[in-house]
């Protein structure tokens, strides 16, 4: 059978991991976007940090010379949907690790409105409510590339995807309440009610 492949370290810790502007930064994104641990942020950012490192070596070249590559790294990108369809080469040094949490499985589930929350929407993932194209995928942190997106949904043999489930109840009473809500915004007066003038 063989010794099983050792298994490899995929992210670069922070050079100054306990600065407190970078563990403030880090907290808020574990919250923001529903993270296990850090280690899932640092492979993220790592990926984010080649990529980068990509463009500026590509930047250094001739025209001649980088082609071929930087087609092949915007084409990857522009699947993904890290990257709009009309950017360049420049625009990759711009990007942001919030370009990147943005993609994951877990976010587009919680932004499509299949969960309450994204700590929910992860549990959903994990427990293998959640396919893609009938696929059931229950790595939250799988990046969603742009012709995935519209494929997701809840998995055909999952309970969750009857209409009667007490989550699909609770998801259809908060968008009518979100519905009232922006309906009474549009009110003349305000808060307050008085009207006097």
């Amino acid at each position: 059978m063989g010794d099983p492949k050792k298994q490899r370290k995929k992210f670069e810790t922070p050079r100054f991991r306990w600065r407190k502007d970078i563990l403030q930064e880090e907290l808020k994104l574990l919250g923001q976007y529903g993270l296990r641990s850090k280690h899932e942020l640092w492979r993220h950012k790592t990926f984010l940090s080649k990529v980068r490192g990509i463009a500026r070596s590509l930047i250094s070249k001739t025209p001649d010379e980088r082609v071929k590559m930087e087609g092949e790294l915007l084409a990857r990108l522009k699947k993904l949907g890290i990257l709009q369809e009309t950017a360049v080469l420049a625009d990759v040094l711009d990007l942001t690790i919030e370009d990147i949490l943005e993609r994951r499985l877990q976010t587009i589930v919680f932004r499509k409105s299949l969960t309450r929350t994204i700590f929910q929407s992860r549990q959903l993932i994990t427990h293998g409510h959640i396919s893609i194209n009938n696929r059931r995928i229950t790595i939250p942190g799988h990046v969603v590339s742009k012709a995935e997106e519209a494929q997701i949904s809840y998995s055909v043999t999952s309970a969750v995807s009857n209409q009667t489930h007490p989550l699909r109840a609770s998801l259809s009473i908060i968008a009518k309440e979100r519905e009232t809500r922006q309906s009474t915004r549009g009110r003349r007066g305000g808060r307050g009610g008085g009207g006097r003038f």
